[in-house]
């Protein structure tokens, strides 16, 4: 009897993975497919499940259907194909042009949280090791297989899917499944992250095109609960947006931008261009401190179909991104630590978004004790990261081995998300014909997933499990 078993994102926002196994217990009959192969991020215990092995020897894995490029929906792919995973990953060509530089650079980036732990002792394990090398993400590359949006791909005689858009970050997509058994068959939807509704004034600065594809009416629906708790602001950001940067400035100060160097990063690079020319905001240096911006810019520059006529409007107008006068993508070691000497109020966009690592650490150890400067979280912040921490309203935060004081201004503006809200995907699910025979909640808080089930019960009457960790649910 085929079953999902929910290996990731099950009662936690992050890791997503699930199992699809058509066969029997060992993985030795049928197929066995995972849809998605994030990791896990925030707390330790999560972050612990990272070096755990799959139930299934990951060698009995068929292949990956990827929704998207995040990495907590991607980045435990290398750490697959290291224990023996040899089969074709899927994913739209945006996701994969993605992968090839998010993957290594997580693996880069592990490597060098390693290093500075095992030259600075701190670290419980001896010697501190990277899950996987740049080397290796860069190697699993070669098995990434590209599925146009719509496009039907058959797997075997009695599994194919398609993706449909999931307008959540560039190349983001749904998974439909269609399996048979015993010649009748069954649909399931993967939603991954599902993107904003609508284009709107609450949700500015959107490269992309807003509101995600209606799959059809599946049997199983497995969908994202990541904001099913909550609505997103109805006000427009960017008078908030606007006070916040000037008055940090008009103070000497500083303004730092934990920001996820995929989406974030481009829609927010974008809001400063628009604030700057209309005269809101005082122009200031902005260094866009990651490795991979320039590649980012680059690649969302090549998948233009995916664009808002506004984004299309303001390149018209002045030109690619990597060009804007007192722009600075700065992908050099020695270019991220030349904005130290900064002595003039500058803003600084770098990841990660959450704070878990990267350089964005190096610029809060140094600006975090000046009260002048002004930190701004524009994404979601998973409990148990430094950035819930920040956001929270910690006195202090543990960083690099060493305890720093916040005594720089922290605020948060939250219209910037690119999940869907409770409504937003109330709204969507209202689009279905006809109801699946089962919904089950992922990727999300268990108060989230909690909630998001309450109101779909109550709304539509629909039967809603939430997902737990490791559980196996039968497809009947």
């Amino acid at each position: 009897m085929a079953y999902i078993q929910f290996l990731g994102a099950a009662d936690v926002v992050t890791g997503s993975k699930h199992l699809i196994n058509t066969g029997d217990e060992s993985g030795t009959t049928g197929l066995q497919v995972l849809v998605d192969c994030g990791l896990f991020q925030g707390q330790k215990e999560w972050r612990d499940r990272n070096w755990h092995d799959l139930p299934i020897d990951a060698r009995r894995i068929d292949a990956v259907i990827l929704t998207h490029a995040h990495l907590d929906h991607s980045g435990w792919i290398p750490r697959l194909v290291k224990q023996g995973f040899t089969g074709p990953i899927y994913a739209t060509p945006a996701t994969i042009d993605l992968c090839g530089i998010l993957l290594p650079d997580s693996g880069h980036l592990q490597e060098e949280d390693a290093n500075f732990h095992n030259r600075h002792k701190t670290s419980s394990h001896d010697p501190a090791l990277p899950l996987y090398t740049a080397d290796e993400a860069h190697n699993c590359l070669k098995d990434f297989q590209p599925v146009e949006i719509g496009v039907d791909k058959q797997l075997s005689a009695d599994f194919s899917f398609r993706f449909y858009r999931a307008a959540h970050i560039l190349g983001s997509s749904m998974a439909n499944i269609t399996l048979k058994q015993n010649g009748s068959p069954r649909t399931l939807v993967f939603t991954g992250d599902i993107g904003r509704m609508r284009d709107t004034t609450m949700a500015p600065g959107k490269v992309l095109h807003t509101g995600p594809a209606e799959p059809g009416s599946p049997d199983v629906l497995v969908m994202e609960s990541t904001y099913g708790d909550r609505a997103h602001p109805e006000t427009d950001p960017r008078p908030q947006l606007a006070q916040l940067i000037s008055q940090a400035v008009q103070r000497g100060g500083s303004v730092i931008v934990p920001a996820f160097a995929v989406e974030r990063t481009q829609k927010f690079i974008f809001i400063l261009k628009e604030m700057m020319e209309a005269g809101t905001i005082p122009r200031v240096p902005v260094h866009i401190d990651s490795p991979m911006a320039i590649q980012a810019v680059q690649i969302f520059l090549k998948h233009t179909e995916e664009f808002t006529d506004d984004t299309k409007a303001l390149i018209a107008k002045y030109g690619s991104p990597l060009q804007w006068q007192g722009f600075y993508f700065d992908s050099t070691p020695e270019q991220s630590k030349k904005i130290n000497d900064e002595r003039q109020p500058c803003i600084i966009l770098s990841s990660s978004g959450m704070v878990t690592g990267g350089r964005i650490q190096h610029h809060l150890v140094q600006r975090l004790p000046d009260a002048r400067n002004l930190v701004i979280f524009i994404g979601y912040q998973s409990p148990g990261t430094r950035g819930a921490q920040l956001k929270a309203g910690a006195k202090t935060v543990r960083m690099l081995g060493q305890d720093v004081a916040v005594r720089a201004q922290v605020a948060a503006i939250e219209q910037f998300s690119d999940h869907a809200d409770t409504g937003e995907l109330l709204t969507w699910l209202k689009m279905f014909p006809k109801p699946p025979s089962v919904t089950y909640l992922v990727h999300g808080d268990p108060g989230s997933a909690s909630q998001l089930q309450q109101a779909i019960s109550r709304e539509m009457h629909w039967h809603v499990d939430v997902a737990h960790y490791l559980e196996k649910v039968t497809i009947s």
